[in-house]
């Protein structure tokens, strides 16, 4: 059931194995190839720079109530269960705890310093994309990983790709979405030198050598299967975000890359969750996860509206898209942590570089 991979992986993280590949990485493989040759495909006739807005932010839309806002609804319960036990009022209130002194503190931000706010953002999900893809990595083996290098090369690649990549073949859409984000502050950004072509060439530039270098790393400390897996997802991962639309790519990428490897790691550190899917399949096991994630998605779904109806958003769906993903970047400081406390319990992700020591 663990495959080629490394010994040094805890038991749990072997465990995630097939709740990872038949959750988290079949279904992204199928999205994320199938868009990428269709948008190959529309770039030779124009379509791709002509998407109606709807169609643009409909991903987002879709994250609201599909994987994306829910993935992180069972951070109240998650903790406990990744240490094997059961969640006690104890747990509840340190993850409550969590969010309310992070999303707080990070919600203040925002007015206070918008534009900083906006850079910590993109920073902070690059690490966290990366930290998940990473988790994934480990569920599926690999002993190339076990080269310190090559795993903080690893969570640098797979997180810079949906946060970098977009801005060196879209910059102007980049820039856009991240002015709109500040703007709800009644700030500005002064970015003109990050979408200079100098910049981006000198960006992509290091950010492909990085990429090739641990890529080699990789190969040169065990180039299995499971080496030859990582190179195809990043590989894939660099072609999907220059060819596809930002929005339309990140949104994607949210929803059935990113959650849909969170939500299989749910449903291995639940018993009930886990033997659902090792009794009834994919969908039962999906359904546990929903069941838990429901009550916190529809209040976060509740407060949501409320902020946009204070605000007077009233129908202009750049701002009401501005305004959900200034909300996910609340939310996504304490995610990190809760997720950052699961590896240090699994022993996976960057805490094995310490715990391992």
């Amino acid at each position: 059931m663990v495959g080629t991979g490394s010994a040094s992986v805890s038991k749990s993280v072997s465990a995630a194995r097939d709740p990872m590949l038949a959750i988290g990485v079949r279904p992204a493989w199928l999205a994320i190839g199938a868009i990428t040759l269709l948008a190959v495909g529309d770039a030779f006739v124009g379509v791709a720079s002509t998407l109606p807005a709807w169609l643009r932010y409909a991903p987002l839309a879709v994250s609201l109530g599909a994987f994306g806002l829910p993935h992180g609804a069972v951070d109240h319960l998650a903790p406990a269960r990744a240490t094997g036990e059961r969640p006690t009022l104890r747990w509840l209130a340190l993850v409550g705890l969590a969010y309310l002194l992070f999303g707080v503190g990070y919600a203040a931000l925002w007015y206070v310093a918008p534009a900083a706010s906006a850079a910590f953002f993109i920073g902070l999900t690059w690490f966290h994309w990366g930290q998940g893809d990473l988790y994934a990595l480990d569920a599926l083996g690999g002993a190339h990983l076990d080269d310190r290098a090559v795993r903080v090369g690893t969570l640098v690649v797979r997180g810079g790709l949906p946060m970098l990549v977009p801005l060196l073949r879209f910059p102007g859409r980049y820039r856009d979405v991240v002015d709109a984000w500040v703007a709800l502050f009644g700030g500005g950004l002064d970015a003109a030198w990050l979408v200079a072509p100098e910049t981006r060439l000198a960006l992509g530039g290091a950010f492909a050598g990085v990429t090739a270098a641990t890529l080699l790393l990789g190969r040169l400390r065990d180039g299995g299967d499971a080496w030859v897996r990582d190179a195809g997802e990043t590989l894939l991962l660099w072609a999907y975000f220059l060819v596809v639309p930002p929005l339309v790519a990140v949104g994607v990428y949210f929803c059935v890359w990113h959650s849909l490897r969170h939500i299989a790691r749910l449903v291995a550190v639940d018993p009930g969750a886990r033997d659902a899917f090792d009794d009834r399949g994919t969908a039962a096991a999906l359904f546990r996860v929903g069941r838990d994630a429901a009550p916190l998605t529809a209040v976060s779904i509740a407060l949501l509206v409320g902020v946009a109806v204070v605000a007077g958003l009233d129908a202009d769906i750049e701002a009401l898209a501005a305004l959900y993903l200034v909300f996910i970047a609340v939310l996504t400081l304490p995610h990190v942590a809760v997720v950052a406390w699961m590896d240090w319990a699994e022993t996976a992700g960057l805490a094995r570089l310490v715990r391992e020591q």
